[in-house]
């Protein structure tokens, strides 16, 4: 079937069967992302990103039904009103859940790389000479701290 023809179909369902179509990607899709941001919260990084596949399938799957539902939105409206206030409804429920996921996301990233910042130092540190310097003080040389380090990803 061609895209052409699956979007057609989908333009062409009965009006509560789309957005109910569409309540179910969302409702799913919201709650694959809460079970990330608890995951996350929690320090489960590696569980949290076996569930990227089904996050990035279920957001596809809103994002093409909330595309038909705009197609169709006077429709909607007129056939479906209480169909088309839940999905406003879970709409925000999503909003509130990606803001709060991105809040969580940004903070592991933050607290990754300035776990590999310290780790980056401390082996600096470790490869510099502890000699004194001419006013007697340890010789401090920034430019001997590593430059970088190597991440195995497979763990």
């Amino acid at each position: 079937m061609t895209a052409a023809a699956r979007l057609a179909a989908l333009d062409a369902l009965p009006a509560e069967e789309l957005c109910s179509r569409a309540e179910t990607a969302l409702s799913a899709l919201v709650d694959v992302m809460n079970q990330e941001t608890t995951l996350l919260r929690a320090g489960h990084l590696r569980q949290a990103g076996q569930l990227t596949p089904d996050k990035t399938r279920l957001s596809q799957d809103y994002v093409t039904f909330a595309r038909a539902i705009q197609r169709q939105g006077k429709r909607l409206a007129a056939e479906a009103p209480k169909a088309m206030d839940r999905l406003r409804a879970g709409h925000e429920s999503l909003a509130t859940q990606m803001a709060e996921n991105l809040r969580v996301l940004a903070t592991a990233k933050t607290v990754t790389e300035d776990v590999l910042t310290d780790v980056a130092r401390m082996v600096g540190q470790q490869n510099r000479a502890k000699t004194y310097g001419a006013g007697g003080k340890v010789a401090t040389d920034a430019s001997s701290s590593a430059k970088g380090i190597a991440i195995n990803r497979a763990l």
